[in-house]
């Protein structure tokens, strides 16, 4: 197996004012929030979005390490339905100190390209400011920060610099180069 560089870039807004909302789509796409933990759910969303670009770290979480995040103060799950099929999602987990960390963001591969990302990136990162106001006991939000790499879709970045998010820091790993999963087993054929 080879190794392939992977450039990480760190990207936060340290203020709500930071944020510049996206138009919403055209049509019947409505963004809700997972209330009811569902390891099962989160795990659909996590291997039908990453499926393709490659997220592999939580392919192996078993059932209980699923439920152990997913009940933590403050972790939210925010789903985008576009007329009433899950299109993707946003997850928020609080951090110490009124940080929170946009955990995972993105679109299954049938709605990318409909501008549905900038949307639900626009929502879910005015969620993660207003985090505090549901979770009594969470420090109230004073930095949104997120992650990605250049293993993801080639529209991430311009989105989250569009939506006011700026970069940080900037890393370059080498990785084994693993063939994407897909959200099941041969969904993604070489």
């Amino acid at each position: 197996m080879s190794n392939i560089a992977v450039t990480t870039w760190s990207l936060e807004q340290t203020a709500p004012a930071d944020l510049l909302p996206a138009a919403a789509p055209d049509g019947d796409v409505r963004i809700i929030r997972s209330e009811v933990p569902s390891p099962e759910f989160s795990r659909f969303l996590y291997a039908s979005v990453g499926g393709d670009i490659r997220w592999t770290d939580r392919l192996s979480w078993t059932y209980a390490q699923w439920r152990e995040y997913l009940d933590r103060p403050g972790v939210e799950t925010w789903v985008a339905y576009d007329r009433g099929t899950p299109a993707g999602y946003v997850e928020l987990e609080p951090q110490d100190d009124g940080v929170v960390e946009i955990a995972y963001f993105g679109l299954i591969p049938a709605f990318r390209g409909r501008r549905i990302g900038g949307h639900l990136l626009s929502y879910g990162a005015a969620r993660a400011w207003d985090l505090a106001d549901r979770w009594p006991g969470l420090a109230p939000t004073k930095r949104v920060w997120l992650h990605t790499c250049s293993k993801d879709g080639e529209h991430a970045m311009g989105n989250y610099l569009r939506r006011g998010f700026a970069l940080f820091d900037t890393k370059v790993e080498e990785e084994p180069e693993v063939p994407a999963p897909g959200p099941w087993p041969g969904a993604y054929p070489a």
